[in-house]
């Protein structure tokens, strides 16, 4: 790989590496002292500096098996490059990683870090990670999850990535009171990071994901998107999740494509349905589907509680939905099942509600 591993700028929660070998020092310390998360850190450093031109990444396994996947070095550094350029990253900013470095979103702000000469300081992917530091920083990525918990502490970060899931309704109308800069991000581990943002707060706020630079999107007959990224991917990488194409370097995301509901001949999005009912269930919940013998398939809500619901107990939030998008029961689980990035297992937890 001709392109740098290490800028000579990168710094470390406060320390300067003068060399690819002082790094690795650290990261060998990290490895053998160092708690669950820094332990990942340390790992992943030792990988990037090592004479392969590839890196391996775990999938978070929220729509299928996790698997791992081997990604190469160059486009790895490609897609911090992007990243970088269109944030107006450069060296010396001072960011903050507090996602897990066992997925692609944790290595990807270690990569941005190392290559573009960041002060880069480190906490635990807890789910408030500001809420004991005091620093300001210029930059961080999150989750939605940690977003919700951090609200009150998001005033010392000025810019902000979200990703690993979309953004509820909610969450974005509260978002509308911080000062920060939030961006939603569109992308997945084969993707390496996100390769489409939305502005989510101020002035440039918009439903609507442009792509990143030297990025093209189109559509494939089942209107599923597909991604143009030749610096990135060798080759066209074709997702499961609908889109509205609105150009080439932009689209509306409208729901993945096997979690569409066939009700009576009209499709449904799962996820459009949601983001309606975000702004009126507190708890968390999903859409769902189970067999009807008049409808082929209908419309149900799962909810986290261990209270029993009726459908009268939502009808002023189902008042936002059409005739087809109404759940037509409601189940309850005490428990959802999670990925280690904070996704809802839905096929387990309706294996685990018998639901077909």
């Amino acid at each position: 790989m001709v392109k740098p591993l290490l800028h000579p700028q990168f710094g470390l929660n406060g320390e300067a590496f003068p060399s690819p070998e002082a790094l690795k020092e650290r990261a060998n310390y990290l490895i053998e002292n160092g708690k669950d998360d820094e332990v990942a850190i340390g790992k992943f450093i030792l990988e990037w500096l090592d004479k392969n031109d590839f890196i391996t990444v775990k999938t978070s396994g929220s729509t299928g098996t996790p698997k791992t996947i081997t990604l190469q070095k160059e486009k790895v550094y490609n897609s911090a490059e992007a990243t970088v350029k269109y944030f107006d990253l450069n060296e010396n900013i001072k960011a903050l990683l507090c996602l897990s470095s066992e997925y692609i979103a944790g290595k990807m702000m270690l990569v941005r870090a190392m290559t573009a000469g960041w002060d880069l300081h480190t906490t635990a992917p807890e789910k408030n990670p500001l809420e004991n530091i005091d620093d300001a920083f210029d930059f961080s990525a999150m989750v939605p999850y940690q977003v919700f918990h951090s609200l009150k502490d998001l005033h010392k970060v000025k810019k902000l990535i979200v990703g690993g899931g979309a953004v509820p309704l909610e969450l974005e109308q509260q978002l509308q009171k911080v000062n920060t800069r939030v961006f939603a991000t569109y992308g997945m581990t084969e993707t390496i990071s996100h390769v489409a943002v939305r502005p989510i707060t101020g002035t440039e706020k918009s439903a609507i994901f442009s792509a990143l630079p030297k990025i093209n999107f189109s559509l494939n007959e089942n209107n599923c998107l597909q991604i143009h990224a030749p610096e990135i991917s060798e080759e066209t990488v074709v997702t499961n999740d609908v889109v509205e194409l609105i150009s080439p370097t932009s689209f509306k995301f409208l729901g993945r494509a096997d979690n569409v509901i066939n009700t009576g001949g009209v499709k449904v999005h799962p996820e459009v349905v949601e983001e309606k009912l975000s702004l009126h269930i507190n708890q968390p919940f999903f859409i769902a589907s189970e067999k009807d013998d008049a409808l082929g398939e209908r419309v149900i809500l799962i909810i986290e509680s261990e209270e029993y619901f009726q459908l009268k107990d939502f009808s002023r939030a189902f008042k936002s939905l059409s005739i087809y998008e109404k759940p037509k029961h409601i189940y309850s689980a005490t428990h959802f099942l999670y990925t280690e990035t904070g996704k809802i297992k839905r096929a387990e937890v309706l294996k685990k509600l018998s639901i077909n």
